[in-house]
């Protein structure tokens, strides 16, 4: 049972102290460390009473009877929550390093948050997992009709993330869902010439009248209200798009980019080969399982550290995660996250998670 005790500035500074020691050299740490190595102005006696408190308010624990003493998971959210700041400096770093080494205009989007992901784990030292952005959100930014073979016409759709989609209509198969309207001959012309116009025909219309809907919206447009020129074409139209909106909100849990797990072997947390073994299963094969975790639906704090056993998760039950959410028009659509040991340079890693979703925020608006 731990005791209930106040806890009184001395306590939080000798708290603070034995951490930063615990992070820097991963060895229990004792008062006379802590007296070699920070100004504390009290006597080691001192520090040693300061450290029983800690212990009976289950803060530090000696791994051993005859060890110093190392934070428990709930020092370290006091830690978190009560006795330091992010880094500035650290994330002026990080924001500058992104935006000289990123651009949206230079590349897609995909390989701009996989250099994020590669950046961040490089400068934290640790795992990074980044989301690719949710396609309910997704705004359609140009659509694109095309004759792929006799009878099959795919339509293609770039969003305002640079992202694709595509959805392929087999318009002489029997069971076409679209095959069934007579006006669809008009998509099905003997003049290669004349069926390359009528889909840029449809194209330049698809592109007026859905430009800027999001994803979301095309399973429940109305097309009753088409220009007469386009009329024959509403029922095609409506089953194409209702069937590719149904393929882009298909939950893609998996969809996670992950760097930097080479950064973490080296570390006395992860020298058990079965612990690493269980780390590396859950980020490769049971992704959908961290979604929970890294992109929480009712996000309330700017970054979310959750700290040792607060991971529902077994195999990173050792471990920290540190979130951020990235977004467009101040709507969440992807999380940015650093997973490494709980003996985690906290200033640092919530500065380089903030600094990077706050630069793909930017990027995507």
């Amino acid at each position: 049972m731990f005791t209930q005790v106040h806890l009184t500035e001395r306590h939080h500074h000798i708290l603070w102290a034995t951490i930063r020691h615990y992070i820097a050299t991963a060895e229990p740490v004792g008062s006379k460390a802590l007296v070699e190595e920070y100004n504390l102005k009290v006597s080691p006696a001192t520090i040693r009473n300061s450290m029983g408190v800690l212990e009976r308010a289950g803060l530090l624990y000696q791994p051993h009877t005859s060890a110093g003493r190392v934070p428990s998971d709930s020092g370290y959210r006091i830690y978190v929550d009560k006795l330091i700041t992010p880094s500035e400096t650290v994330a002026d770093e990080a924001l500058q390093l992104l935006r000289e080494q990123l651009s949206l205009k230079n590349c897609s989007l995909e390989a701009v948050l996989r250099g994020a992901s590669q950046i961040l784990s490089t400068l934290s030292g640790y795992i990074t997992l980044v989301t690719l952005p949710q396609t309910l959100t997704t705004r359609l930014r140009h659509l694109h009709l095309v004759s792929i073979e006799p009878g099959k016409i795919m339509l293609v759709v770039v969003t305002d993330s640079y992202q694709t989609h595509s959805s392929l209509i087999e318009l002489s198969s029997p069971n076409s869902a679209v095959d069934s309207h007579p006006l669809v001959a008009n998509l099905l012309p003997e003049n290669e010439e004349v069926l390359e116009q009528e889909l840029q025909l449809l194209s330049n219309f698809l592109n007026a009248q859905l430009r800027g809907k999001s994803i979301s919206e095309l399973s429940i447009l109305d097309w009753s209200e088409l220009d007469r020129e386009f009329q024959c074409y509403s029922d095609f139209l409506r089953k194409l798009l209702i069937d590719l909106s149904r393929r882009c909100q298909t939950p893609e849990y998996t969809r996670i980019l992950i760097s930097g797990i080479s950064e973490v072997l080296h570390l006395p947390e992860f020298s058990q080969l079965q612990q690493v073994k269980t780390l590396m299963h859950l980020l490769e094969e049971e992704q959908e399982q961290l979604w929970p975790l890294i992109f929480p639906p009712s996000q309330t704090k700017r970054v979310t550290v959750r700290i040792g056993s607060e991971n529902p998760l077994e195999p990173i039950q050792g471990c920290t995660l540190v979130s951020a959410q990235y977004r467009r028009d101040n709507i969440p659509v992807g999380s940015v996250g650093i997973l490494g040991p709980t003996r985690m340079m906290y200033e640092n890693a919530i500065a380089v998670v903030e600094a990077a979703a706050d630069y793909l925020s930017e990027a995507l608006s």
